[in-house]
This record gives C-alpha cells, sequence and structure tokens, in this order.
C-alpha cells in the first residue's frame, strides 16, 4: 500500500523505501469542522499522496493557542482569533509526505483570503470569510516541528 507510515520512537519512514517522511501540521479550524469539510480536505491531502500521521478532534484552549500563536500576542486581531479558534472542535493532524511537505500543504489550502485563493485551492474552493480560512498548515519545517510539539507532544516531527 503505497504511502503507508511506520514510525518508531524518533522517526516516521515510508515502508516501501524506508526513506524518513518529512511530517507538518495541519488544523482544520472550526469552521471547516461546523461546515462539515473535514473529510473533504483530509481527502485532498491523501489524494495527493500524503499520508495521515495523527489526528485528534478537540476544542482547543486559550493556553494551547497562546503557545501556537506566540508571534501574534498583543496584535490587534489576536483577541478575536483566539476566540474563533476555541469556539468548538478543531481537527488538529499531523500530515506526512517527501521533502517540503509543508510547501506542498501551503500550497493546496491557498492564499489565506479566499477571496484571492485560487480555484483548486481548499480556501479557493470552499472559503468565503478572510477570518475564518477553513485551515492552518506550518509555514516551514521549522514551524512544524514546533507546533507538533505542542499539539502531540512525544510524536516525532
Amino acid at each position: 500500500m503505497p504511502g503507508l507510515v511506520a514510525v518508531d520512537q524518533q522517526n516516521a519512514y515510508d515502508v516501501d523505501t524506508l526513506w524518513p517522511m518529512n511530517r507538518t501540521l495541519v488544523i482544520c479550524k472550526p469552521d471547516s469542522v461546523e461546515r462539515g469539510l473535514v473529510g473533504e480536505i483530509l481527502g485532498r491531502f491523501e489524494r495527493k499522496g500524503l499520508s495521515l500521521v495523527a489526528a485528534r478532534l478537540e476544542i482547543l484552549d486559550t493556553e494551547t493557542l497562546a503557545r501556537h500563536y506566540d508571534e501574534h500576542q498583543g496584535k490587534p486581531f489576536y483577541d478575536e482569533l483566539v476566540s474563533f479558534m476555541s469556539r468548538g472542535p478543531s481537527m488538529v493532524m499531523v500530515i506526512a509526505g517527501p521533502k517540503d511537505t509543508f510547501a506542498i500543504v501551503r500550497s493546496m489550502m491557498g492564499t489565506t483570503n479566499p477571496a484571492e485563493a485560487a480555484p483548486g485551492t481548499i480556501r479557493g474552493d470552499l472559503g468565503t470569510l478572510f477570518t475564518e480560512n477553513l485551515v492552518h498548515g506550518s509555514d516551514s519545517a521549522e514551524s512544524a516541528a514546533r507546533e507538533i510539539k505542542i499539539f502531540f507532544p512525544g510524536l516525532p516531527a
């Protein structure tokens, strides 16, 4: 089965090649859960050949969101962002794939503003609001490692 992932305490591997896999964090935000779009979003990643490594549906607490959005604390939109992200369940996932998986995921998501996102992207096809843009994806390999540790401590990044 292509894309199958094996995990040990330190690494994730594609079982067909035994090459280390690259990981990134994806969050299907409360608006995507409310609209029943989690399956559609995950399906797009899987059809692309990426693999789901870990997933959890949860209401994110303000302490976790403060660590996740640390760089945004003190900005005018921070309180609204935390309020939105904690208003209902989110699907928090670790997605694995080839080198620079974070870049593949970000490309598939589309630009932050759904009105400007290209057709064929998640936000371009499914998004309507700038402030509720369905999905978060790590913006670099370093961010992915940091974010995975926040949401899935103990899981290899």
